[in-house]
């Protein structure tokens, strides 16, 4: 190795040095960012956590508030969001891999699944006011948002269950097809459970991110202050994020205070459902490899 060689490996591993730096000091940054947000919050939020909290109905006085009304709604819309979205998501995914021919007008499909999963989600609640409040008259119920958010978890819930049907290897399916099992015995015998983990850990994210979403419920409806409990699809509602929104807006410091508290409820119940994403992923990974 010539000098010149030698003076090329010293500037590469000097700029390799100077880049991991870089992109340490990018991710502390984040990350203390974050830590301090955590710490803000939980220092405010906690001494207002309680069951009365849980319990209670949103009111003008910031002892008596609660998130009850709040925490319903967001179980009733995630619910329905996820009746509507897995089963039309994992089914479009089936059909662009296995069914679907190689050509392209699929091609264009698949490009306009990934390109809609770029798309504000602030477009999305201008869709559902559009097409579910006025056009198909559901009216500013929870059966309107549900189908809204639907339609903005589709394209992740589509994209991730693709990239686990094709990570479902060939030797498989063929093994399958040797057999003389049909096309479909072979996707729901074969295909389905070997990529379900990744199916499910695709699919309860984006639930998860819909869980966290306020822009589109805002346009579609949702109420700021609710003083009853929502019963049925049919029914108005508020979520967790418009409550906490709407609390951090006003002027008594108590309510930014409480929250705060609704941030660590909103997060207590992200980080369960990205729990059990996890633990059913490694289930059905155990299960494969036994």
């Amino acid at each position: 190795m010539n000098s010149e060689e030698l003076r090329r490996l010293k500037r590469r591993k000097m700029l390799n040095s100077i880049m991991h730096v870089i992109f340490l000091a990018c991710t502390l940054f984040g990350v203390v960012v974050l830590a301090i947000l955590m710490l803000d919050i939980l220092r405010k939020g906690i001494p207002w956590l309680s069951l009365d909290f849980l319990k209670n109905f949103p009111s003008r006085f910031p002892r008596k508030s609660g998130i009850y009304p709040a925490l319903l709604g967001s179980l009733w819309v995630i619910l329905l969001t996820a009746l509507i979205a897995f089963p039309v998501g994992v089914g479009t995914a089936i059909y662009l891999e296995e069914y679907a021919e190689d050509n392209k007008f699929t091609e264009f499909i698949k490009l306009n699944i990934a390109n809609l999963a770029g798309v504000p989600s602030i477009i999305y609640g201008m869709l559902g006011l559009a097409v579910f409040v006025r056009l198909f008259s559901m009216g500013r119920t929870i059966l309107a948002a549900a189908f809204t958010m639907a339609i903005l978890i589709l394209p992740i819930i589509i994209i991730s269950s693709q990239e686990a049907i094709k990570s479902v290897p060939s030797s498989l399916k063929q093994a399958s097809y040797a057999l003389g099992t049909t096309k479909w015995q072979t996707v729901t015998g074969v295909i389905l459970p070997y990529a379900l983990p990744g199916i499910l850990t695709g699919s309860i994210l984006a639930v998860s991110r819909a869980l966290g979403e306020a822009a589109p419920l805002i346009v579609v409806g949702a109420l700021a202050y609710v003083s009853f409990i929502p019963k049925g699809p049919l029914d108005q509602f508020t979520v967790l994020p418009i409550q906490i929104f709407n609390w951090a807006g006003m002027p008594k410091k108590e309510f930014q205070d409480i929250a705060a508290a609704g941030i660590i409820v909103l997060l207590v119940i992200l980080l369960g459902v990205n729990s059990v994403a996890i633990i059913l992923r490694n289930k059905y990974q155990i299960r494969m490899k036994d």
